[in-house]
């Protein structure tokens, strides 16, 4: 271990004395700089001296820089990356992916730029998602925009980040942007022809929008895209939509219950599992009446009119028995 340490503190000697200026030497050797930084990182790396490994890759990244050799430096600055996923340094892979996409696009070569951000969103997708997102965003923009965009394999990889871009907004919960980059890949997909994988996306982005809330774009989506779907997908969502039109909440589980959607991408299928079902229509029960409970409501007038009524019945009866003592 200490042959290489001193192996690589040589080697920084030796770039260090490059990079100085004299009279007879007015610009620095950014070149042999940069390859003795170069040497030096690979002895601290196999000495397991990562923080100097990574600070010499740095140093020889910047020396090729100067020197206008563009690939060079960030094929250094992706070998950082590796080096800092293995420091378990994740705060600054972001910052690195970033830089080196910058230099490969800056060299012509976007393809790279996006697969080293695509190699960086995987190491931090776990963990930092948030970055993660960023950076798959930023490589769809790379291998869609310019020159590349008219190139048939560049527009599915794009499609292929797109899919990555959504996938991480439905798992932090951002179902309006989800939509959108459904959408957006979806048009990725178009560009190819690609119906079978449109047809997946509609089932996608129609839970996307159930999972809004939102079942009137649910159901636009279906219509609009519905016919690049399968006939189990069909049946599928129709039953679902009408589980939702309905509010039948045991049709809806049904429907995401099917095994294509239990086989979706990991993300689509946990939110098919957790979408919240239609509550159902509740009827309210009838009322129970028990006959005799109480006594008959009786008004007083009428026990007042009727006592009016039996006294004249009984004034001629008295009449005729007068009438009668009377003819005695």
């Amino acid at each position: 271990m200490s042959s290489k340490i001193e192996e690589a503190q040589e080697h920084i000697r030796q770039a260090e004395k490059c990079l100085k200026t004299s009279l007879l030497k007015w610009r620095p050797d950014f070149d042999n700089a940069a390859e003795e930084y170069n040497k030096a990182a690979t002895c601290f790396r196999n000495a397991k001296s990562l923080d100097q490994c990574r600070d010499c890759l740095m140093k020889s990244a910047d020396c090729h820089r100067q020197n206008r050799a563009l690939f060079h430096a960030a094929k250094c600055l992706d070998q950082a990356i590796l080096i800092c996923k293995e420091m378990n340094n994740l705060g600054d892979i972001r910052k690195l992916a970033e830089r080196a996409c910058n230099l490969y696009q800056q060299h012509g070569s976007p393809e790279s730029g996006a697969t080293v951000l695509d190699k960086a969103a995987k190491i931090l997708e776990q963990t930092h998602p948030e970055d993660a997102l960023q950076l798959y965003k930023q490589a769809v923009d790379v291998v869609t925009v310019g020159v590349v965009k008219r190139i048939e394999d560049s527009t599915r990889q794009g499609a292929e980040y797109a899919s990555k871009v959504a996938r991480i907004m439905v798992k932090l919960g951002m179902y309006d942007q989800a939509a959108d980059a459904i959408r957006r890949e979806i048009g990725l997909h178009q560009q190819v022809g690609s119906e079978g994988a449109i047809g997946r996306l509609a089932v996608a982005l129609v839970l996307v929008q159930l999972a809004r809330g939102d079942y009137v774009a649910a159901e636009k989506a279906f219509k609009e895209w519905g016919n690049c779907c399968d006939a189990a997908e069909v049946q599928t969502l129709e039953s679902l939509l009408q589980a939702y039109d309905d509010e039948d909440p045991e049709l809806a589980q049904r429907a995401l219950s099917s095994p294509f959607i239990r086989h979706m991408d990991v993300e689509y299928a946990r939110l098919a599992r957790d979408l919240p079902l239609p509550k159902g229509v509740s009827i309210a029960p009838k009322a129970n009446v028990i006959e005799n409970a109480a006594a008959s409501y009786v008004s007083p007038n009428s026990g007042a009119a009727g006592d009016a009524a039996a006294k004249p019945a009984a004034g001629p009866a008295g009449g005729d028995d007068e009438d009668e003592g009377g003819l005695c």
